[in-house]
Formats: structure tokens, sequence, C-alpha cells
């Protein structure tokens, strides 16, 4: 599911490839034991209990499950007592390969085997009998199930009322489309009357939540044990605040591009974890803020607006009190970088100094060498290290560079512009004032000019690139 996405929170997941065929491996060992009269080639994974048999075999896709019926007479019909069903569609070569598997399971499937968890996968349009056939199965044997994942193209009117019925739920995933996955604007509503009283995770694709008469849509208060949160791709109708409004709310993650509503509104007072993806366009508040400890956030501007988003600086802001930030952003619209001066005038050149000939050392000899000559020339590291800009706008090399300082005669802002693909120095001015008459300060490598001679041209000062050879 979710590219970036996220795993679907407790609902059990198949075991990777690798995972099953070693499972397999194990069980195929018992046809070898029967024409093998050795006691040390013992099956010992047949001798385990039923239960415990059974229990390995909820981790695995149906699919597999199913395949061990060949290894022995008691493996014969143990996979119809198996407790929770993974049936995926990429699994099978035709969608009508995949009809007929899951019709015959739930045909041959013991009715006297509590049903726990079911997974539905089906990445584009199902049958609609085939649909019909799941849900009712689903509805039938809602008694036990905890854990129910579907991501489907659709009846969503059925699929919902499906879920409705299933109140000892504790784990939902929904990834609901219309058939054909045409999404009108009004989407796909999720229902105000779903009460889950059980339920601690839940993770939705594609709804809209509606808003009250207060102007607020908050669709998450009838799930008052509620402890993770994942929404992606919603929308909210007649309302400009989303509230998510929870006591009992741990981790919430949001994945979301609409511009139709104007806040989110955290009220969950135990949040500690709050993940975002997306376009930060909505202003953000609630008494949630000041308990989150961990905060990540994928900040994907667009070139197309006018101006990037400030609004992400005003989360920072209202993020006080957290622990561990990471943001990053997939587009970078402008920079500006400020040169100031040092305190120490002979720390900090000494320093770039020793970094670059340990680069160029760590390249060859001669490199190190020539980079020394310069050195020893006056010749001083640029203000801005090579390479610092082109890593920060690796993705966005439209992006601007504007240069900025109050030191204007500390530096050869002319050199520091040409150094720089697409910069340019903007507004500054000195903090002291100095006469037309007066001589101003000379940076150091301007000062070494006098002493090499002009048709010769100084080697490039990197700290990330080789330098040209002559």
């Amino acid at each position: 599911m979710f590219d970036y996405l996220e795993p679907k929170m407790s609902m059990k997941r198949p075991c990777s490839s690798n995972e099953e065929s070693m499972i397999l491996e194990k069980m195929n060992k018992r046809r070898k034991c029967e024409n093998q009269s050795n006691e040390e080639s013992e099956d010992r994974l047949s001798d385990l209990p039923d239960g415990i048999i059974l229990h390995i075999l909820s981790f695995l896709n149906t699919k597999h499950v199913v395949r061990t019926c060949v290894l022995s007479k008691r493996w014969r019909h143990l996979w119809k007592r198996i407790p929770t069903l993974m049936l995926y569609a990429s699994r099978f070569s035709t969608v009508k390969q995949f009809a007929m598997f899951v019709s015959n399971i739930l045909t041959l499937r013991d009715t006297s085997t509590a049903l726990h968890a079911l997974d539905l996968d089906r990445h584009g349009n199902i049958e609609p009998q085939l649909l019909k056939k799941i849900l009712n199965y689903v509805s039938s044997h809602n008694t036990h199930l905890q854990d129910l994942g579907i991501s489907v193209n659709g009846d969503c009117g059925l699929i919902m009322s499906c879920v409705s019925s299933c109140r000892a739920l504790t784990s939902l995933m929904l990834s609901i489309y219309p058939k054909d996955g045409i999404c009108s604007n009004s989407g796909i509503l999720f229902p105000k009357s779903l009460n889950l009283p059980t339920l601690t995770n839940l993770y939705l694709t594609n709804f809209n939540f509606c808003g009250g008469e207060n102007g607020c849509a908050e669709p998450f208060l009838a799930f008052p044990k509620l402890t993770s949160l994942v929404i992606r791709s919603c929308r909210v109708r007649d309302a400009q605040i989303l509230r998510i409004s929870s006591e009992t709310l741990v981790n919430f993650k949001m994945r979301n591009y609409s511009e139709d509503f104007a806040k989110i509104e955290l009220c969950a007072p135990s949040l500690c974890t709050f993940t975002f993806t997306g376009t930060p366009v909505q202003k953000i508040c609630g008494s949630g803020l000041s308990s989150v400890k961990q905060v990540k956030i994928k900040a994907e501007m667009f070139s197309r607006w006018d101006e990037p988003p400030l609004i992400l600086f005003d989360w920072l802001l209202n993020l006080a009190n957290v622990k561990s930030l990471m943001v990053s952003s997939t587009t970078l619209r402008s920079m500006e970088i400020k040169l100031e001066t040092c305190s120490n005038q002979m720390a900090l050149p000494n320093l770039v100094k020793e970094a670059m000939l340990k680069k160029a050392a760590a390249k060859s000899r001669k490199e190190a060498a020539k980079l020394r000559k310069a050195f020893k020339a006056r010749l001083e590291p640029p203000p801005i290290p090579d390479g610092i800009v082109e890593f920060l706008r690796q993705n966005s090399q439209s992006a601007e560079v504007n240069i900025t300082t109050n030191y204007p005669a500390c530096f050869n802002l002319k050199q520091v512009e040409e150094s720089i693909k697409g910069a340019k120095v903007i507004n500054y001015h000195s903090q002291f004032a100095v006469p037309a008459s007066s001589a101003a300060p000379v940076h150091a490598a301007e000062s070494a000019s006098a002493t090499v001679p002009a048709s010769s041209t100084p080697p490039s000062l990197h700290l990330c690139c080789a330098e040209k050879e002559d």
C-alpha cells in the first residue's frame, strides 16, 4: 500500500518471500522423513501442537498456507482452521485466478473456526459479486474479528456497512476508491455514525470528513481507545478546521495536499509523535502540540507557488517541546547566505585550510602540493567553501542564491558572486561609516594579487571537487 508509505499498523503482515521459502522448506522435510527410517531425520515442525502450527501459518500469505496441504495427511485440512486470511491479488497472474481462489477459500474454510484478521488487497476494480461474498463472510464472522484491512476499488456503501458491524475491531485499514478509480468532488464520506469502541489503530486513505454546525470536522470522537492514527489523501467538506480529538492518541501521521481547509487542530494531550508529508498550507494549533516529543516533516513545495509557504515556520514555533525533529523539503525556492566576520581572524581560515589540505591529500600528493603552493602565495580559502551551496540545492537547481553581509569591505563580493552560479549580492551595508576618500580594508586574497603575475590565473580552491589540471 502507501508509498511512502507506512506499514499497515498492527495488521498482521505476511512474511517476506525468503521467510516463506524457509518455512515451506521445513514443511517439505515431512515428505522426506516418511521415506527414511533414520530417527535422526525427525520432522520436528509436524510434532508441534496444532495451535502452534496454526499460529505460525497465520503470518503467511493465505496462498502459501493452502500449499501446505500436500505435505502429509495431517496437513491436508490444517489450513482450513487458520484464524487469519491474507488475500492479495498481486500474488496471482490473473484476476480470474484470484477470484476463483478467494471463492474456494471462503467455501472450504472451517466455519467453526473464529476469524481474527482479514486483509484484502486488490489494486484496481474488484468483481462486485466477489466483493459482496467477502463482505458477507466478514459480517457473519465478525464476533472475534480484530484486524480488518480493505484496499479495493468497489462499492463504498457495502464496505462501510460491513465495517460498522465489526464492533470488536482493534485495527482498521481502509483504502477505498470508487469503481474504475473515478473520484468525484464528493469523494467517499467517512460516516459520523461509525462507532468502534475498542479500536486502537486506524489507517484511512481517500476519505472526506464532513463538518458540523460549529464549522469543524471532528471525525474521531467515537473511538475512545484510539492510540495510532494515519490519514492520507483525505479532505474536509463544509468546514475550515480539521479537529483531531482524542484523549488516548499517541501517534499521528498525515499525508495531505488538500487546500480546502485552513487549520489542523490537535486536541490530543497524550500525543507524542507527529509525522507529516505533503504541502503545509494549513495552520496547526491545539493543546496536543505541547506534548509532542518527536516530529518528522517532509514538506513538498511546488514551483508554481508565488511564495513559499511560511506556515512551516509557524509549525516549528508551535512545536516548542520536541526532543527529536526531522524536516526535509523536496523543493528549495531561494537561499540567503549572510557573510559574517569571525572574532578570531586566524582560527577559522586555518581550520578551513586544514580541511582542504586533508581532502586534497586523500586524492593525490600532487593535488596537496599544488594547494600548499597556492596558500604560500597568500591566496585565502573562499568565504563560502565550494560544494556547500551546490549540495543544498542539489534538488532545486533553479533556486535563487542571495548573498548579504554587514561587512562588505571584508570580503571580495565580486569573487564570491562569480564563484556560485546564479548568485547575486543584495542589500548590503556597512555597520561602520567609511568616508569615500578613506582607504577601505583590503581582503587578504586581494592583497595577494600584487605578488602574482597578471597573466596567471589563481587555482580554484575546492573542498569537494578536484582541481582542474592546466
